[in-house]
Protein backbone atom coordinates (compact mmCIF):
# COMPACT_ATOMS: atom_id res chain seq x y z
CA UNK A 1 0.00 0.00 0.00
CA UNK A 2 1.29 3.03 -1.12
CA UNK A 3 -0.58 6.61 -0.29
CA UNK A 4 0.63 10.52 0.03
CA UNK A 5 -0.90 13.26 1.87
CA UNK A 6 -0.75 16.85 2.40
CA UNK A 7 -2.93 17.78 5.46
CA UNK A 8 -4.45 21.06 5.63
CA UNK A 9 -2.83 21.64 9.43
CA UNK A 10 0.60 20.40 8.17
CA UNK A 11 0.48 23.19 5.71
CA UNK A 12 -0.18 25.78 7.87
CA UNK A 13 2.92 24.47 10.25
CA UNK A 14 6.64 23.48 9.60
CA UNK A 15 6.30 20.54 12.14
CA UNK A 16 7.58 21.68 15.76
CA UNK A 17 9.42 24.45 15.10
CA UNK A 18 13.84 23.60 16.14
CA UNK A 19 14.78 25.40 18.89
CA UNK A 20 11.86 25.35 20.96
CA UNK A 21 11.92 22.62 23.13
CA UNK A 22 9.85 23.10 26.26
CA UNK A 23 10.98 19.57 27.64
CA UNK A 24 13.87 17.65 28.06
CA UNK A 25 13.47 14.68 25.59
CA UNK A 26 14.84 12.28 28.20
CA UNK A 27 13.00 11.47 31.14
CA UNK A 28 15.02 10.79 34.44
CA UNK A 29 15.83 7.41 35.13
CA UNK A 30 13.24 7.16 37.73
CA UNK A 31 10.77 8.99 35.94
CA UNK A 32 7.70 8.85 38.30
CA UNK A 33 4.83 10.05 35.67
CA UNK A 34 3.47 6.81 34.56
CA UNK A 35 2.97 4.91 38.51
CA UNK A 36 2.13 1.71 36.54
CA UNK A 37 5.19 1.56 34.38
CA UNK A 38 7.57 2.84 37.75
CA UNK A 39 5.73 0.23 40.20
CA UNK A 40 6.85 -2.39 36.89
CA UNK A 41 10.23 -1.09 36.26
CA UNK A 42 10.42 -1.10 40.04
CA UNK A 43 10.02 -5.09 39.99
CA UNK A 44 12.23 -5.64 37.46
CA UNK A 45 15.16 -4.08 39.27
CA UNK A 46 14.33 -6.40 42.09
CA UNK A 47 14.19 -8.91 40.05
CA UNK A 48 17.29 -8.27 37.72
CA UNK A 49 19.44 -5.73 39.16
CA UNK A 50 22.22 -5.65 36.33
CA UNK A 51 19.90 -4.76 33.58
CA UNK A 52 19.02 -0.98 32.44
CA UNK A 53 15.70 -0.87 33.83
CA UNK A 54 14.59 2.95 33.05
CA UNK A 55 13.48 4.74 30.45
CA UNK A 56 15.53 4.36 27.16
CA UNK A 57 16.98 6.82 25.09
CA UNK A 58 17.03 7.92 21.48
CA UNK A 59 19.57 6.11 19.99
CA UNK A 60 21.29 8.33 17.65
CA UNK A 61 22.86 12.30 17.15
CA UNK A 62 20.31 15.15 16.99
CA UNK A 63 21.70 16.41 13.52
CA UNK A 64 20.27 12.98 11.70
CA UNK A 65 18.12 13.05 9.02
CA UNK A 66 15.89 10.34 9.51
CA UNK A 67 14.19 9.36 12.83
CA UNK A 68 13.06 5.80 13.41
CA UNK A 69 9.90 5.48 16.09
CA UNK A 70 9.14 2.22 17.63
CA UNK A 71 6.43 1.23 19.90
CA UNK A 72 8.19 0.72 23.83
CA UNK A 73 11.35 -0.96 24.95
CA UNK A 74 11.47 -4.73 24.75
CA UNK A 75 11.55 -6.28 28.42
CA UNK A 76 14.39 -8.54 27.42
CA UNK A 77 15.46 -6.03 24.83
CA UNK A 78 16.14 -2.63 25.10
CA UNK A 79 14.41 -2.64 28.94
CA UNK A 80 17.54 -4.59 29.65
CA UNK A 81 20.44 -3.49 27.39
CA UNK A 82 19.47 0.49 27.41
CA UNK A 83 19.71 1.14 23.85
CA UNK A 84 16.44 0.97 21.31
CA UNK A 85 15.83 -1.96 19.79
CA UNK A 86 18.79 -3.47 21.34
CA UNK A 87 18.76 -7.42 22.18
CA UNK A 88 15.59 -8.37 21.02
CA UNK A 89 14.12 -9.85 17.69
CA UNK A 90 13.37 -6.57 16.30
CA UNK A 91 16.15 -5.33 16.49
CA UNK A 92 17.79 -8.47 14.56
CA UNK A 93 15.51 -7.23 11.17
CA UNK A 94 15.83 -3.49 11.88
CA UNK A 95 19.52 -3.30 11.92
CA UNK A 96 20.29 -5.22 9.39
CA UNK A 97 17.97 -3.03 7.32
CA UNK A 98 19.95 -0.14 8.59
CA UNK A 99 23.29 -1.31 8.12
CA UNK A 100 22.26 -2.54 4.42
CA UNK A 101 21.05 0.84 3.54
CA UNK A 102 24.06 2.71 5.18
CA UNK A 103 22.17 3.84 8.22
CA UNK A 104 24.25 2.49 10.38
CA UNK A 105 27.93 1.22 10.62
CA UNK A 106 29.85 -1.39 12.20
CA UNK A 107 28.50 -4.75 13.49
CA UNK A 108 24.98 -5.09 15.11
CA UNK A 109 25.98 -7.85 18.38
CA UNK A 110 22.23 -7.15 20.51
CA UNK A 111 24.65 -5.41 22.96
CA UNK A 112 24.84 -1.45 23.76
CA UNK A 113 29.01 -1.76 23.23
CA UNK A 114 29.45 -3.28 20.27
CA UNK A 115 30.18 -0.15 18.43
CA UNK A 116 27.51 0.21 15.87
CA UNK A 117 26.96 3.41 15.09
CA UNK A 118 24.02 4.94 13.28
CA UNK A 119 24.59 7.38 9.92
CA UNK A 120 22.07 10.25 9.31
CA UNK A 121 19.87 8.21 11.88
CA UNK A 122 18.34 8.24 14.56
CA UNK A 123 15.94 5.98 16.80
CA UNK A 124 13.26 6.44 19.55
CA UNK A 125 10.23 5.42 21.17
CA UNK A 126 6.67 6.63 21.53
CA UNK A 127 6.89 5.37 24.88
CA UNK A 128 10.45 5.28 26.97
CA UNK A 129 9.67 2.64 29.54
CA UNK A 130 8.99 -1.19 29.07
CA UNK A 131 5.38 -1.53 29.98
CA UNK A 132 3.81 -4.82 31.25
CA UNK A 133 2.94 -7.31 27.97
CA UNK A 134 4.37 -4.49 25.60
CA UNK A 135 1.23 -2.89 25.97
CA UNK A 136 1.05 0.81 26.92
CA UNK A 137 -1.94 2.15 28.23
CA UNK A 138 -3.91 5.10 26.24
CA UNK A 139 -2.49 7.60 29.16
CA UNK A 140 1.08 6.62 29.03
CA UNK A 141 1.37 7.35 25.54
CA UNK A 142 0.07 10.23 26.25
CA UNK A 143 1.97 10.76 29.38
CA UNK A 144 4.79 10.11 27.16
CA UNK A 145 4.03 12.16 23.99
CA UNK A 146 6.28 15.75 25.53
CA UNK A 147 9.15 13.69 25.44
CA UNK A 148 8.76 12.49 21.98
CA UNK A 149 7.32 16.01 20.69
CA UNK A 150 10.70 17.28 22.21
CA UNK A 151 12.96 14.72 20.84
CA UNK A 152 11.64 16.05 17.43
CA UNK A 153 11.95 19.53 18.22
CA UNK A 154 15.86 18.95 19.01
CA UNK A 155 16.61 17.74 15.58
CA UNK A 156 17.13 20.92 13.39
CA UNK A 157 17.68 18.93 10.07
CA UNK A 158 15.17 16.36 10.35
CA UNK A 159 13.17 15.70 7.46
CA UNK A 160 11.74 12.09 7.52
CA UNK A 161 10.35 9.76 9.87
CA UNK A 162 9.68 6.43 9.56
CA UNK A 163 6.62 4.78 12.24
CA UNK A 164 7.36 1.27 12.88
CA UNK A 165 3.44 0.50 13.39
CA UNK A 166 0.20 2.09 14.45
CA UNK A 167 0.82 3.39 17.73
CA UNK A 168 3.79 5.21 16.64
CA UNK A 169 1.93 6.15 13.58
CA UNK A 170 -0.77 7.69 16.00
CA UNK A 171 1.32 9.32 18.66
CA UNK A 172 3.73 10.99 15.33
CA UNK A 173 0.54 12.58 13.99
CA UNK A 174 -0.67 13.83 17.10
CA UNK A 175 2.52 15.24 18.10
CA UNK A 176 2.35 17.07 14.79
CA UNK A 177 -0.88 18.33 15.44
CA UNK A 178 -2.17 15.98 12.06
CA UNK A 179 -5.48 14.70 11.88
CA UNK A 180 -5.97 10.90 11.54
CA UNK A 181 -8.42 10.80 8.61
CA UNK A 182 -6.07 12.68 6.43
CA UNK A 183 -3.40 10.53 6.98
CA UNK A 184 -4.43 6.99 7.72
CA UNK A 185 -1.68 3.85 8.69
CA UNK A 186 -0.89 1.57 6.15
CA UNK A 187 2.08 -0.69 5.32
CA UNK A 188 4.14 1.45 2.68
CA UNK A 189 1.60 4.76 3.06
CA UNK A 190 3.41 8.41 2.99
CA UNK A 191 2.66 11.65 4.15
CA UNK A 192 3.92 15.05 3.95
CA UNK A 193 3.69 17.17 6.75
CA UNK A 194 5.17 20.39 5.25
CA UNK A 195 9.03 19.69 6.29
CA UNK A 196 8.73 16.28 7.72
CA UNK A 197 8.01 13.16 5.35
CA UNK A 198 6.67 10.33 6.91
CA UNK A 199 6.66 6.66 6.20
CA UNK A 200 4.62 4.04 7.53
CA UNK A 201 5.59 0.46 8.19
CA UNK A 202 4.25 -2.38 10.24
CA UNK A 203 6.04 -2.84 13.65
CA UNK A 204 9.33 -5.44 12.75
CA UNK A 205 8.14 -7.51 16.23
CA UNK A 206 8.59 -11.33 15.92
CA UNK A 207 4.96 -11.42 16.02
CA UNK A 208 4.60 -9.98 12.43
CA UNK A 209 7.43 -11.91 10.68
CA UNK A 210 6.63 -15.08 12.19
CA UNK A 211 2.98 -14.63 10.58
CA UNK A 212 4.42 -13.15 7.14
CA UNK A 213 2.61 -9.92 8.06
CA UNK A 214 6.09 -7.88 7.58
CA UNK A 215 8.47 -9.79 5.66
CA UNK A 216 11.92 -8.79 4.72
CA UNK A 217 11.30 -7.70 1.66
CA UNK A 218 8.20 -5.06 2.48
CA UNK A 219 10.60 -3.84 5.23
CA UNK A 220 13.07 -2.93 2.35
CA UNK A 221 11.00 -1.29 0.48
CA UNK A 222 10.01 1.05 3.04
CA UNK A 223 13.98 1.95 3.35
CA UNK A 224 14.41 2.24 -0.33
CA UNK A 225 12.06 4.70 -0.36
CA UNK A 226 13.30 6.59 2.26
CA UNK A 227 16.79 6.16 0.81
CA UNK A 228 15.29 7.82 -2.38
CA UNK A 229 13.49 10.66 -0.19
CA UNK A 230 16.87 11.78 1.54
CA UNK A 231 19.38 11.20 -1.25
CA UNK A 232 17.98 14.80 -2.22
CA UNK A 233 19.97 17.15 -1.09
CA UNK A 234 21.55 15.04 2.30
CA UNK A 235 24.13 13.54 -0.18
CA UNK A 236 23.00 10.43 1.39
CA UNK A 237 23.30 7.26 -1.77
Amino acid sequence: MSTNSTTDSAKRRSGPPAGSVSLRSEPDHDCPLCPRLAAFRHANRTREPDWFNGPVPSFGGIDASLLIVGLAPGLQGANRTGRPFTGDYAGDLLYATLLEFGLATGVYDKRPDDGLTLVNCRITNAVRCVPPQNKPLPAEINTCRPFFRATIEEMPRLRAIVMLGRIAHDTTLKTLGLRAAQAPFGHGAEHQADRLRLFDSYHCSRYNTNTGVLTPTMFRAVFTRVRNYLADGTGLA
